[in-house]
């Protein structure tokens, strides 16, 4: 009963999405739920994971290295050279190539843990490019839009601690000592996960209404077509170096998923509310796309 209802989550996460948009009155008071649930994701993802996976991840340098470089090479690029193509104004191709310079984001280890990806891959992904960001987000900045934005690096590493580490880390020990218990219950914590990731977005959209419905056609398709050239790109370059379909997949998540929160944060704080809008609309797009993506790879057969 609950593998059918997981493997129809892109279906609820949509018909949530809309509810959400149309009676936004029903989510606005969960804002604060949107970290907890987050931790609670990472916390099931932790549990379903051993050391090992992690031991076995760390003994591949080049993988991580290759969607670090594909990441920041090119998420800011397809940022900008789509903003032109759709002739944003300039400071929403701001906002596009914020979104592009930061790091993953800790949606894409959720989306790789819905999709059957590599989750231990996936984590140490988004760690690598998060503590790379702290150094390159501000030149990428500088390079595409002629500003530097100071990162604020503390604050982020606080956040991974806190949002993934630590659940995470408390996952593996539990799973450790408890493991023929845990191994018989793994369908019971994806299906806390989608229950979650569906809730996030609703919430996300539910908080954003107004900006969704003021957004024109042009930079939601700039939007939409810069998370698919990160996705495609992720997954068919890693592919070409002859990595396996589980990693492929893990690349192509972790590529086309960003930490547009930060990309918000940032535009808020250095140039434009305006310039905030690609970061927030691209919170929300990256999680329905991510979540018919997961839904879709999870029911392949891995080769």
């Amino acid at each position: 009963m609950l593998k059918k209802i997981t493997a129809l989550f892109p279906i609820w996460a949509i018909v949530f999405s809309i509810t959400t948009y149309l009676q936004p009155s029903i989510v606005v008071d969960f804002k604060s739920w949107i970290i907890p649930l987050l931790i609670l994701i990472m916390f099931c993802m932790g549990i379903t994971l051993k050391v090992d996976d992690f031991k076995r991840v760390l003994k591949k340098p080049k993988i991580i290295a290759l969607t670090v470089a594909l990441q920041f090479l090119i998420m800011p690029l397809a940022a900008f050279v789509i903003s032109k193509l759709f002739n944003l104004s300039d400071e929403l191709l701001v906002g596009m190539v914020l979104v592009g310079a930061v790091s993953g984001g800790t949606a894409s280890n959720v989306i790789a843990y819905l999709a059957k990806a590599d989750v231990a891959l996936s984590i140490t992904m988004t760690i690598v490019s998060t503590l790379l960001s702290i150094l390159i987000t501000p030149y990428l900045t500088l390079l595409y839009v002629g500003q530097t934005v100071p990162v604020p690096a503390f604050s982020m590493l606080l956040s991974i601690l806190k949002i993934v580490f630590v659940p995470v880390v408390v996952g593996i020990i539990l799973n450790h000592f408890f493991h023929k218990y845990i191994e018989k219950r793994h369908d019971l914590f994806a299906f806390f996960s989608i229950i979650s990731i569906v809730f996030i977005i609703g919430i996300i959209i539910g908080l954003n209404q107004s900006k969704i419905a003021t957004i024109a056609l042009p930079l939601m398709l700039a939007i939409m077509l810069h998370n698919f050239s990160g996705l495609l790109s992720g997954y068919y370059i890693s592919k070409l170096f002859g990595y396996s379909k589980k990693e492929c997949k893990t690349v192509a998540i972790e590529v086309g998923m960003q930490n547009s929160g930060l990309a918000v944060v940032l535009s808020m704080k250095y140039f434009t509310a305006l310039s905030a809008l690609p970061g927030a609309i691209f919170s929300i797009w990256h999680n329905i796309s991510g979540s018919i993506i997961a839904g879709y790879w999870s029911k392949e057969d891995e080769h």
